[in-house]
């Protein structure tokens, strides 16, 4: 069987266009960012909120210890290695004053969020995931209460 080239044509055609349209079966590979917003609910403006960035990494093999019944050594590293000094602080202002709760500077902060947002999605960072957790005031014996919230990027390596 002889094909002409018309035929060889169609043929290497549809191939081309089956591998071309065919999903990608290997895993996608992506490096993570993360930005912690701790916003302060204590009373009377007294506490500090912040947006924090690393602009550094670690690599938590360093710092991990695999223990079994046999090794029950623990992880020898000192903090002031763990710890990160080089970091982007952005002030926020804190959901409480003096009288009482401020929606103005709920406002304020997410203005200030959204622009750390936009600017991280312009770089190509894709928001994967928000964790929140509060720890709140309790009444007068409780003068501590934070809301955190950590924006999870991704972006394809």
């Amino acid at each position: 069987m002889h094909l002409n080239i018309l035929q060889m044509r169609t043929i290497i055609l549809c191939l081309l266009f089956i591998f071309l349209m065919s999903p990608d079966v290997s895993a996608q590979n992506y490096t993570f960012k993360i930005i912690t917003v701790i916003e302060s609910i204590v009373p009377n403006g007294l506490g500090r909120s912040r947006m924090i960035s690393a602009e550094e990494s670690r690599d938590y093999k360093e710092y991990t210890t695999s223990r079994t019944g046999e090794d029950d050594d623990r992880n020898k590293s000192d903090r002031s290695e763990i710890r990160v000094k080089k970091f982007d602080e952005t002030k926020l202002l804190n959901f409480f004053n003096l009288g009482g709760i401020r929606f103005q500077n709920i406002a304020a902060n997410d203005a200030v969020v959204t622009s750390k947002l936009n600017e991280l999605s312009a770089q190509g960072w894709e928001l994967a995931f928000i964790n929140t957790g509060v720890e709140s005031h309790s009444g007068d014996d409780d003068s501590t209460g934070l809301f955190i919230t950590r924006y999870v990027f991704r972006r394809a390596n």
